[in-house]
């Protein structure tokens, strides 16, 4: 079954930790689990609730479960009929993780007004927010991509739209060789 999962910086920095095969435990104030069933439903979410919330960012992101193991969880329809999401329960999520398959991908990134991004506190990238980063990035890819991964993943599709340039392909190509199975989001892909 292929799913999406509207998610806002945090969480997927903890995916790219968990090398886009898993999704991270639940919080104790989040007792299900609930992956939308289409792209659509999924965009609605991060473009209007995710960039409003604390992280002004929003990812889809895209993924496919055993259709044998996601057919234990019900389906919700929560609204109009493209609202519709498959709840499972926090404690199954293992199980859920379990019957992934290949990666989870992002396909679609919103950032609302306001969007600093994730920060970090070392390496090349420390202090800076996003649009700041981009500099960094430009001038030196390799480094950023070395020390500073998740905030160059997150950040990719924001800096694209400030502007192309050749810069892309040195940053393309540090993250291929670090990164391969990890696909950056092409801005011609995202929302």
């Amino acid at each position: 079954m292929r799913l999406f999962r509207p998610t806002g910086h945090l969480e997927l920095a903890l995916v790219f930790g968990a090398g886009m095969r898993a999704w991270p435990p639940r919080l104790p104030d989040q007792p299900i689990f609930y992956p939308v069933l289409n792209r659509a439903y999924g965009q609605q979410i991060a473009s209007r609730w995710n960039t409003a919330a604390p992280g002004r960012v929003g990812y889809v992101t895209e993924f496919e479960v055993d259709d044998a193991v996601a057919a234990r969880w019900p389906r919700q329809v929560v609204g109009a009929s493209v609202h519709e999401e498959l709840w499972v329960p926090a404690e199954a999520l293992p199980e859920f993780n379990a019957a992934l398959v290949g990666l989870i991908r992002v396909v679609d990134a919103f950032y609302g007004e306001g969007f600093t991004g994730l920060v970090p506190e070392t390496g090349p990238l420390a202090g800076l927010d996003a649009v700041a980063q981009r500099a960094v990035v430009v001038a030196d890819p390799e480094a950023a991509v070395a020390e500073c991964p998740v905030p160059v993943f997150l950040h990719y599709p924001l800096w694209v739209r400030m502007g192309a340039g050749e810069w892309q392909d040195d940053l393309r190509a540090a993250w291929g060789e670090r990164h391969r199975h990890i696909a950056l989001l092409e801005v011609g892909d995202a929302g």
